[in-house]
């Protein structure tokens, strides 16, 4: 077990990495549970950006419908929970468009979702 566990601290952080969440926290001001996504790269850095970005809001939902929080966070089950994408600078063109599409399907399902850029 203590095995696992390191093995997750080790895990890289960021929109890069699916298998890791960022960010566990609770935001008392929204009094729900918020899964942070780090993006530290510029949005034109890698031509795989957005696929990467697909795939860790897909993990997250995933992460959160497959009853996966409440089982890791007990005392964090039943809150609401938002997803929160911390990037370096404002998302524009199809970056935008992309996460307008993320933060709707989210909303439909329940979730709040979040972009705040990194000052």
């Amino acid at each position: 077990m203590a095995e696992d566990a390191r093995a997750e601290e080790e895990q890289p952080r960021g929109v890069h990495n699916p298998r890791v969440v960022d960010l566990v926290s609770l935001d008392p001001t929204q009094d729900c549970v918020e899964l942070l996504m780090r993006e530290t790269r510029a949005w034109s850095s890698d031509p795989g950006q957005l696929a990467e970005l697909e795939e860790k809001f897909n993990a997250y939902l995933g992460y959160v419908q497959g009853g996966y929080l409440g089982r890791d966070y007990p005392h964090y089950a039943g809150r609401r929970v938002r997803f929160r994408l911390e990037c370096v600078e404002p998302p524009a063109g199809e970056v935008a468009r992309m996460l307008a599409a993320m933060q709707g399907f989210a909303e439909r399902e329940g979730i709040g979702f979040a972009v705040e850029v990194a000052s």
